[in-house]
């Protein structure tokens, strides 16, 4: 299973371009799956359904399902957060898996790069960052800087730099 992250600081965009490369690249024919990681406190569970008063009851583990989904929420209680090489094993094989955020793992990188946003370039100090989009000039930069709002030449990007073949699943060769 392959796997490309997309990084940069809080509103770079990073969100936003990992949301319209998912129907781009399913569009192409790949299966794609996702993974994000916050340094926030989160919670997707609500206060007061039973699924919630199952984790605070102690569950090490609630599996919530439906017709149409089904989440397994696992508390980590007192064990360390798990590493991508653990998470990306719970997870069903696809083409490919974008992970937004983990800005430390050295998986190849797209750096989303707003100059607007006031913070430095992440690429200038992290060799995991592979090229950098933008929706602004840059110069100094020896990686490849894609143009931020052209979807497509993102995707066509990613797919080139992680050699993706169209699996099997969808029905492509």
């Amino acid at each position: 299973m392959k796997i490309f992250g997309l990084v940069g600081w809080s509103g770079s965009g990073k969100t936003t371009l990992i949301r319209k490369l998912i129907p781009e690249l399913i569009g192409m024919g790949y299966r794609i799956s996702t993974m994000k990681h916050t340094h926030h406190n989160f919670d997707i569970d609500k206060p007061g359904k039973d699924s919630h008063e199952h984790r605070v009851a102690g569950a090490s583990q609630v599996l919530i399902t439906g017709r149409n989904r089904w989440a397994l929420l696992n508390e980590n209680r007192e064990q360390p957060e798990p590493t991508i090489e653990d998470l990306l094993m719970r997870m069903d094989d696809v083409d490919l898996v974008l992970i937004e955020g983990f800005k430390r793992h050295p998986h190849a990188k797209l750096e989303v790069f707003r100059p607007s946003v006031g913070k430095d370039m992440i690429a200038r100090t992290d060799s995991s960052v592979i090229a950098v989009a933008t929706d602004e000039k840059l110069d100094g930069i020896e990686l490849p800087i894609l143009d931020l709002n052209d979807v497509s030449a993102v995707a066509r990007f990613v797919i080139e730099f992680c050699d993706l073949q169209k699996s099997e699943f969808n029905g492509a060769a």
